[in-house]
């Protein structure tokens, strides 16, 4: 392995720029310890003339939501003629996107719950689903302005413009059935799925703060579930992966009705930047196969160079 410079960009000004700055960090730091040469770029709107200044060997992609998860970043640096981590453009347009990533894999026969986008302003008039239901922004990651809208909800029927919600922040919403049941993923590196980890909130649903708040959330690695659902996620996750042409790491969130066997089982969404911190779940499962963090970022690397040697 050669030593590289590697510019890892992190930050920027999604609402997830906390988690891609404590991502950003640690793999930076890994890179660090490997021997390679690192430069630590905060994206702000300046970053084409920073990455130009730097002229890295390749850029690691920690950033997370838009713009560095939705295409943007990515036909900057296609543009720029830098080597990236992670899944190109055309893939990150796609699965940013909940509805074209419905689009791009039903037809292939990968479960996932129905819906239809709404307008916000319509919530106010009538719910547009029978509850219980779940509203979530289609261009947004880690459960950023989700909610789910029951009977027994705080959220009152028909909700109102005064409540909190994502109904405030967005125009239009992507509503879906409450699959009930229980929260896995499961992560694909080079190719392999890793395993499926089940997710137990302490409270309430595996949200934003649950993903990344210490001691919200257990984590069960491998998940206590039947042969064919861990089966059953590890090849929806890699089909998933490979039909929409991620690259590098991704990570599959399903929801399992426990109660319908494998019938039950929805792939929810794809993440083409998953977490790198130290409460991620790719790092997690990586872990439990056998590959350090160090590592894990170091594959993540080679990928970047079609998983060739550099």
């Amino acid at each position: 392995m050669s030593k590289l410079h590697v510019a890892v960009l992190m930050g920027g000004w999604s609402a997830e720029r906390e988690v891609s700055l404590t991502s950003g960090s640690g793999i930076a730091d890994a890179l660090e310890s490997l021997g390679h040469c690192v430069t630590r770029i905060d994206m702000g709107r300046d970053v084409a003339a920073k990455l130009a200044a730097a002229a890295p060997d390749v850029v690691f992609n920690a950033l997370h939501g838009t713009p560095g998860e939705d295409g943007t970043v990515q036909g900057m640096l296609d543009l720029m003629g830098l080597k990236y981590t992670h899944s190109g453009l055309v893939t990150s347009v796609i699965a940013i996107d909940k509805v074209l990533t419905k689009q791009a894999l039903v037809p292939h026969g990968i479960p996932m719950p129905g819906g239809r986008i709404v307008k916000s302003a319509s919530l106010y008039e009538g719910d547009p689903l029978a509850r219980p239901y779940v509203l979530k922004p289609v261009n947004e990651g880690s459960s950023v302005g989700v909610a789910i809208v029951t009977d027994s909800g705080n959220y009152g029927n028909p909700i109102a413009p005064g409540v909190v919600g994502p109904w405030q922040e967005f125009d239009e919403l992507l509503a879906e059935p409450f699959v009930r049941g229980r929260e896995l993923t499961t992560a694909v590196l080079g190719g392999e799925a890793l395993g499926v980890t089940e997710l137990k909130p302490k409270s309430g649903f595996y949200d934003y703060d649950s993903k990344y708040t210490e001691g919200l959330t257990e984590h069960i690695y491998p998940a206590d579930i039947p042969d064919e659902i861990t089966e059953a996620c590890k090849a929806i996750a890699l089909e998933s992966h490979r039909l929409l042409g991620c690259k590098g790491v991704s990570r599959s969130d399903f929801r399992w009705d426990d109660e319908r066997g494998v019938d039950g089982l929805f792939l929810l969404e794809v993440n083409t930047q998953p977490g790198m911190t130290p409460l991620s779940l790719v790092p997690e499962q990586a872990r439990h196969v056998g590959m350090s963090y160090a590592e894990l970022v170091q594959k993540i690397v080679d990928d970047a160079f079609d998983g060739g040697e550099v």
